[in-house]
This record gives structure tokens, sequence and C-alpha cells, in this order.
């Protein structure tokens, strides 16, 4: 289509204007491509706790804690680091059973933790990490660059033309069209074309920046423009830790688990899904927290006034009983793991 609107008055210079156009293209494609099908630096999960190298007999009102009721094993949320000379923390991940590395973050879209997590694009469905950053930019780059390429020799085919300049525009409607479309696609491809200049320069990531990480403390990890754009683009890119091809086992009869109602953490463990309690090692079901805290002392009142003709409800056995029970709770026993059903 495009060799037809091709001159026959200067062939030379429109087959050079759209070999051009086809390279940017091109390159625009690949770049898309490059950055939307490569690992962008998944880190793998663990399937078990880490264990903690530290104390846990010090209470600590500063630190949060995260608590596996299973294993009585105590983690702390998070830990410190010492990057080129500046003490940084690292938070616990609770999905991934990890500690996330520096600059890492879990995404919320992916369900993964991401080394050098920058941000999560929806336009290449894909977040871009450590591993495909340098392909993002040179997708945003060459969409700039051609946007700026076709609003400039579509501007050059409507002056070429004879006549005044409505007249051309009228006779020109495609260029026409691209001109506009060019002028408002570039404003945001450009606009984030510059501003990841800007984070490039100064070694941030977007997720840094739009939290405010280094307003009020030093980066620990700017060495300088020369030496950051240097890191991004002439650096050897770290292969994946993720083995796609590998064939996994499929546990289905226990759940990851982050943290319950209270805040605490839950570890991996069996769970009865119609009780909603959890299974230990050793077989007892532990009913959840918020379960236990019920004051079971009002059950009975309520179950007298409904009569003996009506069935009633068990909250612990979820079915109908076929007549309406009498049960005696152990008040010794506040939490209510030990509990006594007398049914009459």
């Amino acid at each position: 289509m495009l060799l037809l609107l091709i001159r026959k008055d200067d062939p030379r210079y429109d087959i050079a204007v759209l070999v051009g156009g086809l390279v940017l293209t091109i390159m625009d494609f690949v770049f898309l491509f490059m950055t939307s099908g490569r690992d962008p630096g998944i880190i793998p999960r663990n399937s078990q706790l880490p264990e903690s190298d530290e104390s846990i007999d010090i209470p600590s009102q500063s630190m949060e804690w995260v608590n596996n009721k299973i294993t009585d094993l105590k983690l702390p949320r998070t830990k410190d680091l010492v990057v080129n000379g500046h003490s940084i923390k690292v938070k616990f991940c609770d999905t991934c059973l990890l500690y996330r590395p520096p600059r890492a973050s879990h995404c919320s879209i992916c369900n993964n933790c991401i080394q050098k997590f920058d941000h999560h694009c929806p336009w290449v469905g894909q977040c871009i990490g450590r591993r495909n950053y340098p392909y993002f930019i040179g997708f945003i780059t060459s969409s700039t660059t051609l946007c700026i390429y076709v609003f400039v020799f579509s501007w050059l085919n409507v002056l070429r033309q004879h006549g005044n300049l409505w007249s051309a525009m009228s006779h020109d409607v495609l260029s026409v069209v691209l001109i506009a479309y060019c002028f408002i696609a570039v404003w945001f491809v450009g606009g984030l074309t510059l501003f990841h200049v800007y984070l490039i320069s100064t070694n941030q990531t977007t997720y840094e920046n739009f939290r405010y990480r280094y307003d009020k403390k030093e980066n620990p990890f700017n060495r300088g423009i020369i030496k950051n754009f240097k890191q991004v683009f002439f650096s050897k890119i770290p292969a994946s830790a993720i083995n796609f091809r590998e064939w996994v086992a499929e546990d289905d009869d226990s759940i990851m688990c982050g943290s319950d109602i209270n805040g605490n953490f839950i570890g991996k463990g069996k769970f009865n899904i119609e009780m909603g309690g959890k299974f230990s090692k050793d077989g007892a079901m532990h009913l959840p927290s918020i379960l236990q805290d019920l004051d079971y002392g009002s059950l009975d009142g309520n179950l007298k006034k409904k009569g003996e003709g009506k069935p009633a409800f068990d909250p612990f056995l979820f079915q109908e009983q076929p007549s309406s029970p009498q049960i005696s709770i152990d008040k010794s026993n506040p939490v209510g793991d030990n509990r006594k059903q007398q049914l009459s």
C-alpha cells in the first residue's frame, strides 16, 4: 500500500523514507517481544521457611515478628543489610517464604517476587525488572523515535504538495491523520522515555521513585551518571533462576498461606476446608484464632429458646441435628480447643 503512494518524480527519496520507517517499526516490535516474552527476574519461591539466625528470646516492641503456629518458629519481619556502606532493610515475603533481595518487590498482579522491580506495565502485560529493563528502554525509545520520524516526514510530504497548505492537506488526508496521531502519542511515550532517562541517571526504579525512597536519605546504589548508564546497558544480564520446562509436583492436600486475621504468619500446613480448622503434624486440629476467641457461653441459652421441636444449627459440625441438642461447654478452657458436646 505504501509502495503505491511513492511518487514517480522522486523515487529515491520516498523509498529511503519508507525503508527507514520499516526499520524503526521492526525494531519497535522486536523490543516489545523481548520485553513481554522474557523472564523479568522472578525469584524462586521456597517450599519451607528459612532458618532463623537471630535470637528470639529477647522481646522487642519495635520489631514485627513472623509467627509460624505449627513449628513455633519465629522469624523477624525485616532484616538489615549493608550495601555500599549504607544500611538497608529487606522484608520477608509471606507468599514466597523468603527475604527479598535489595530492590526486589512482590508484584500483586504476577504474584511473584521480581529482582530490581521497576513496575508492572499493563501495555506489555509483563513486569519490568532486572532482566528485561534494557529491552523496555529500547522499546519506549524506538516508539518515541518512530513517532517523531513519522510526524516529521508526514509534514514534509504535505509541504511538498503544490498549492497552499490547506489544499495540500485536503489532498493528503493520510499524512494529516498520521500527524495528529503521532503528535498525541509522542507526549506519552516521549514523556515516559525522558522519565526513565532521569531514573537511569540517578539509579532509581519507578517503584522507589513513587515511594520517595531516597528523598530523605542517600541512594546507596547511585554510582554517578556514566556508571549508572553502563550498569543498565553494558552489564551482563543474569541468567534466569526459573526453569520453565521443569516438571513440578503439585501438592493438592496442602495450602500455602500468608497470615491469619491477627497478622500472625501461618506456614504450610493441611487445612480442613469444611471445618475451617488446621491440622498439625500430630493430626490434632486447631481452630483459627477468630473461632477460639468467640464466647460460646451464650450459645446454650439461645438454643433453649428455640424449643425442642426445631432443629438447631451446630457451628462446629455445620449440619442440622434431628433434635435440638443440649451443649455443655468446658468453662475451664476459654480457648475452646477441648470442647465436650452431649447430644440428647
